[in-house]
């Protein structure tokens, strides 16, 4: 019996820690859509927004950890885009419920979606995040779409 009170108490433990380290807010990142079309605008500069599942999807959890998360990522893509993250987690209903309107507005048919939206708000183009599951394909995909974006 006392091993199974301390498997319990460990894995109610390593829960609530996993739980609290996607909850976290990733650094270089805005959660606030309508203050980055508003930065966009200002900064004449695109915006680019990852919809994820934080606790739950798990392509999204590894982008977080292989990509989003990471230094070089931010550090690169916040030199051409505001970078917005919207979460839906399990754990979390009324963050999940706050950003339900964007999915259901752009359509969000899976996660990780990512969206490019130019300065003024408009749509051009997206992809599921997890095609470029390293930084530098990641990188270098946003160049690409960048480029092909001014061609239009």
């Amino acid at each position: 019996m006392k091993a199974i009170t301390y498997l319990a108490a460990f894995t109610l433990g390593a829960a609530a820690m996993v739980s609290s380290a996607f909850s976290k807010e990733l650094e270089g990142w805005s959660t606030d859509l309508e203050k980055a079309f508003a930065q966009a605008k200002k900064d004449k500069k695109p915006v680019l927004v990852e919809f994820t599942g934080s606790d739950w999807c798990a392509p999204c959890i590894a982008m977080r950890k292989n990509v989003f998360s990471k230094k070089e990522f931010v550090d690169a893509a916040s030199k051409k885009f505001i970078l917005v993250e919207l979460d839906f987690p399990n754990g979390d209903k009324e963050l999940k419920k706050k950003n339900e309107p964007y999915a259901e507005k752009y359509k969000i048919e899976g996660f990780p979606t990512v969206i490019l939206f130019d300065e003024k708000g408009k749509e051009f183009t997206r992809f599921s995040a997890s095609d470029y599951p390293k930084v530098d394909a990641f990188l270098k995909h946003l160049d690409e779409a960048l480029a092909k974006k001014d061609l239009d």
